[in-house]
């Protein structure tokens, strides 16, 4: 038992002490290097907690970065390089970025496809919803149908876009990768380029890479009991290498399966061969990730990346996040096929976003093309679904330190849908719509 039973926390507030937020920080540092052992970490734990007693005074409550401290200089005491390195750097990164947010710089980033934003920019600017106020009069102008029909047709240009960039290179293509971050429409959108290559006689084989998640029990988990399985690493991404790698030189393998009701992998389930004019379609959050395929040749590969690039701004003149619109997308599709209360989608997005900031969102400028999901519609119809439930959130986590991260997201919607016109009947949203991929009423199967 350690004497400690506060923490300071950065913003001067005091949480409880808990041992198993030091043990899930060491573990997912050694999970991002390979390393799943969670009774080392445990053991590191009580390290870190004795040396913690030793430097800090009788009575005295330790700081956040004292403890942080703690655990870097434990994990080099006792030769854990490689974790402290990934520790340490996951910690710089987190310091940098609340820098940032504190100085509100405005530089501009080099993950964001500029080119592609200044066209849907230029779009929505010709359509007159760019602006909520622009949006709003066009809505009650009851102009619903003609934005709807306008965004939808952007989209399917978009899909037919990059279905074109695909078939040209045809002879020399052996694997389409669709890859997003969470809710961008990357299922709906394999569909439909699989539908338009189909007429470019490309016979495309779906790789579900789900099926290589790592056993559930391996995943990180924090106090509060949430699995974080966001990561790349909850993958085996080597096994993924190694099956790619002998498909492509024409061996047969044994594809494993997941179970997500018991959270179980079982090896070698199902046979697999590639014909020689079969190309691999996968569709993975991780997909432009370096180390998922990694052996393969850059010439075999084709990288198409999905994220809603809505251009909107809100009242204050600040462009609509297009993380929280995922994250109103990704609650709507949970409520809707996982059973998931939409709480628990706001409670886990924070490893959702910081795994999208590492993982995903550095490597947007190493796609081939990108495909903008965003309807300009979507949040006026998101109002009249989840209005209540962010109230409710913003209410409930205002005075949280525990909960800082959902109360920021919730009372930012929250302020934001204030200002939108409701759409109240989703009807006017077509079968094939990506927007049926998460409430429902699609003509396709998820």
């Amino acid at each position: 038992m350690s004497r400690f039973k506060s923490v300071v926390k950065r913003d001067g507030s005091v949480v409880a002490f808990t041992p198993h937020r030091i043990t899930n920080a060491i573990y997912r540092a050694a999970v991002a290097v390979g390393g799943r052992d969670k009774e080392t970490s445990e053991k590191l734990t009580e390290k870190v907690i004795r040396t913690l007693e030793e430097e800090i005074p009788a009575g005295e409550t330790p700081h956040v970065e004292q403890i942080q401290d703690a655990v870097e200089k434990v994990l080099i005491e006792e030769g854990h390089a490689r974790v402290a390195k990934a520790y340490i750097l996951y910690r710089a990164e987190r310091a940098r970025l609340r820098e940032q947010r504190a100085e509100r710089k405005a530089e501009p980033s080099s993950n964001i496809p500029w080119s592609k934003l200044w066209r849907v920019l230029d779009w929505a600017v010709d359509h007159n919803f760019h602006t909520v106020e622009a949006l709003n009069e066009r809505i009650r102008k009851d102009e619903l149908s003609e934005i709807v029909g306008a965004s939808e047709a952007f989209y399917q240009e978009d899909v037919e876009n990059a279905a074109h960039l695909i078939a040209e290179r045809k002879g020399e293509l052996r694997m389409v990768i669709i890859a997003g971050p969470s809710s961008s429409g990357k299922t709906t959108t394999t569909i439909k380029v699989g539908e338009r290559l189909a007429r470019h006689d490309m016979k495309l084989v779906t790789l579900n890479v789900d099926n290589y998640f790592f056993d559930l029990s391996m995943h990180p988990k924090d106090e509060f009991g949430d699995y974080d399985f966001e990561t790349p690493q909850a993958l085996d991404l080597e096994l993924i290498n190694e099956h790619l790698s002998r498909m492509f030189e024409g061996e047969e393998v044994m594809i494993p399966f997941y179970d997500f009701k018991t959270g179980t992998r079982h090896l070698d389930q199902t046979p697999m061969k590639l014909a020689p004019n079969e190309v691999i379609l996968i569709d993975s959050l991780h997909g432009l990730f370096p180390d998922m395929t990694k052996d393969i040749s850059p010439e075999m590969k084709f990288k198409l990346y999905i994220e809603p690039l809505l251009q909107l701004k809100d009242p204050d003149g600040r462009y609509v996040r297009w993380t929280d619109m995922r994250l109103i997308r990704r609650m709507l599709r949970d409520a809707s096929h996982r059973a998931y209360d939409p709480t628990q989608t706001l409670l886990h997005w924070h490893y959702v976003r910081a795994s999208e900031l590492r993982n995903i969102i550095p490597y947007v400028n190493t796609a081939d093309y990108v495909v903008n999901s965003a309807m300009p519609y979507e949040m006026p119809m998101y109002k009249a679904k989840l209005f209540n439930e962010f109230a409710k959130w913003t209410e409930t986590y205002q005075d949280d330190p525990l909960r800082a991260d959902a109360y920021e997201r919730a009372s930012r919607v929250y302020k934001l849908m204030q200002s939108l016109e409701p759409i109240e009947n989703d009807s006017i949203v077509p079968e094939n719509s990506v927007i049926r991929e998460f409430i429902g009423g699609s003509i396709y199967e998820y």
